[in-house]
């Protein structure tokens, strides 16, 4: 899929003052719907890694990840503190998740990063292809240009304008997909980061985007973003289908060009 090539540019400042009070709607409806949830397709076991967005921390995955275990996945958080710094270190921890999940699992995992940690989860999948199943991210900024987010400066003033892996050719071309089924679940109301920063190509066949009307900070406990997750982690490995949402669900999931 392409698309039309616009100045980057933050969302809408009455978008971002509006995120904390849509989030917490959002959470309790997450929470007034668990039953429900409950019943989205069971999982096969296999290992789900689920990434904090930026400055925070494994705790605000945990609804996630509870409901993805009730599902019958073995979904863990990265257990290294909040996501604030991107430097070698931490990517190789990130990477010793993947391989511990992996190992104890014995297959590969997939990873559902939100918002900075989806754009970790599909560096990731580059870096061990043979080790990942699949990668979801929500609300990533996952163009290579920052001025799609109001979290810029604040993310240059803690990691500086090229963080320690740029300086060592990794996160250079953060807009290519990585080569294993992926998907982008993005909301055009996101506060943080404009919808279009989260817009990904079609580098290959099993690459795809989904809209949801959702809040940014809010995404990983939205419940159409959550039916959407846990349809894209339930396909059987190597037989990937773009996403469709069967009837009432798919009055939830606008239909049009991400253009």
């Amino acid at each position: 899929m392409t698309t039309t090539t616009t100045e980057a540019r933050p969302p809408n400042r009455l978008l971002t003052l509006a995120e904390p009070g849509r989030a917490l709607g959002e959470l309790a409806s997450f929470y007034a719907l668990r039953p429900l949830l409950s019943m989205l397709p069971r999982g096969d076991g296999h290992g789900v890694l689920v990434l904090p967005g930026f400055m925070a921390s494994d705790y605000s995955t945990a609804p996630l990840r509870s409901l993805l275990s009730d599902l019958g996945y073995d979904a863990v958080g990265w257990n290294l503190g909040r996501n604030v710094r991107v430097d070698n270190a931490r990517i190789e921890a990130m990477m010793g998740c993947v391989e511990e999940l992996h190992e104890r699992t014995g297959g590969k995992v997939s990873i559902v990063g939100w918002s900075l940690g989806g754009v970790f989860a599909r560096e990731l999948a580059k870096l061990a292809p043979d080790k990942v199943r699949g990668v979801i991210s929500l609300g990533s900024p996952i163009s290579d240009d920052r001025g799609h987010t109001n979290a810029a400066r604040l993310f240059e003033y803690l990691n500086g304008k090229e963080p320690e892996p740029m300086r060592g050719g990794n996160f250079r071309k953060l807009a290519e997909a990585p080569p294993v089924p992926t998907t982008s679940i993005l909301t055009r109301t996101d506060g943080v980061v404009h919808w279009r920063g989260s817009v990904q190509c079609g580098d290959h066949a099993e690459c795809e985007n989904i809209e949801v009307h959702a809040s940014h900070c809010g995404l990983g406990v939205n419940p159409a973003a959550v039916y959407a997750i846990a349809d894209r982690l339930a396909q059987p490995e190597g037989a990937w289908k773009p996403f469709r949402a069967a009837g009432l669900a798919s009055l939830f999931f606008p239909r049009r060009a991400l253009a």
